[in-house]
């Protein structure tokens, strides 16, 4: 076995994800660490008794911790596991980077916690959607937004899926066209903070540019492949890429894809609430093993499954 790690990305989160780990040592370390680093108090996020994974500034910072924390437990328990690669969606690229290596776990968090509040106030700034695609003819869909420039793709994420962003008004316009036009089998807008990785977050973007100035990156121990470039991250891009990722559309499929090809991967783990990227993982290649890891349930059962890994 050659395992893809599939980190979740912004839009998985759901209150109280993560809250089952905190009976572990080590995970419990791991969120007290972000907690620190972010100097927010991320079990408070996690229970989001009063809304707190609403808002994209707790989200990122949060969301990431968790995955770590399973990552870790993972090397802990499984030193074995046969790690060919690594993908995170979006949000979840940082998991993969901290988790290869290529970014410490205190200063990554603290990054994401900076990169939480300039997405938080673009998102603040113009009022912002996007919308998924299922089955999508894409010539269709070319067609109609080369009449609304406004509107573009923000994720690639397989073969059956793609989704579209920009301002809340065009989008929902654009996808109501796309449904009269029958471009797609199912148009669903999204109930998202904002159109992440369109022209709209140029401003993160530039504010991102001078805070990864002071971040230091090392290479990955295990290739990360990069939703913007559709290749291995190395340690003198990263900066760069992380930059371009906020405002350009990412590739999910086509980085899985180059697992499957590169690193002859036959199964994959995600990591991170929900099976999201292991539904996408079964369009892009069918004949891939997919496991999951969501709960302390789900972690217990594949470690005892796969106790050759210890």
């Amino acid at each position: 076995m050659k395992l893809g790690i599939l980190f979740s990305g912004q839009g998985s989160q759901k209150p109280g994800m993560g809250l089952d780990f905190l009976t572990d040592d080590l995970f419990k370390q791991t969120i007290q660490a972000a907690s620190e680093a972010t100097e927010l108090d991320i079990i408070r996020i996690l229970k989001s008794e009063q809304g707190e994974l609403d808002e994209t500034k707790n989200v990122q910072p949060a969301l990431v911790a968790v995955s770590c924390g399973i990552y870790r437990m993972l090397q802990r328990d499984l030193p074995k596991l046969p790690v060919a690669g690594m993908i995170g969606l979006s949000l979840g690229e940082y998991a993969a980077l901290i988790s290869a290596g290529a970014l410490a776990l205190k200063p990554g968090l603290s990054l994401l916690a900076d990169r939480g509040r300039y997405m938080q106030a673009d998102a603040d700034a113009v009022a912002s959607s996007l919308a998924a695609l299922i089955n999508p003819d894409l010539d269709s869909v070319n067609r109609v937004l080369k009449d609304h420039p406004k509107v573009t793709v923000a994720n690639y994420n397989s073969p059956r899926q793609l989704v579209i962003g920009g301002p809340e008004k065009e989008v929902q316009l654009v996808a109501e066209l796309l449904k009269q036009q029958e471009a797609a089998k199912r148009v669903v807008v999204l109930n998202v903070s904002g159109a992440f990785h369109t022209a709209l977050f140029n401003p993160a973007r530039q504010k991102m540019h001078q805070r990864l100035k002071d971040v230091v990156f090392t290479e990955p121990e295990v290739p990360v492949i990069s939703n913007t470039t559709i290749q291995p991250f190395a340690a003198d891009n990263i900066a760069e890429i992380l930059e371009l990722q906020l405002a350009q559309p990412t590739h999910f499929g086509e980085d899985l894809q180059k697992l499957v090809e590169y690193e002859q991967i036959n199964g994959v783990l995600e990591i991170g609430p929900g099976k999201t990227l292991s539904r996408f993982a079964r369009q892009v290649n069918r004949s891939l093993n997919c496991e999951h890891i969501s709960s302390i349930e789900d972690y217990q059962a594949f470690i005892k499954e796969h106790q050759e890994w210890s």
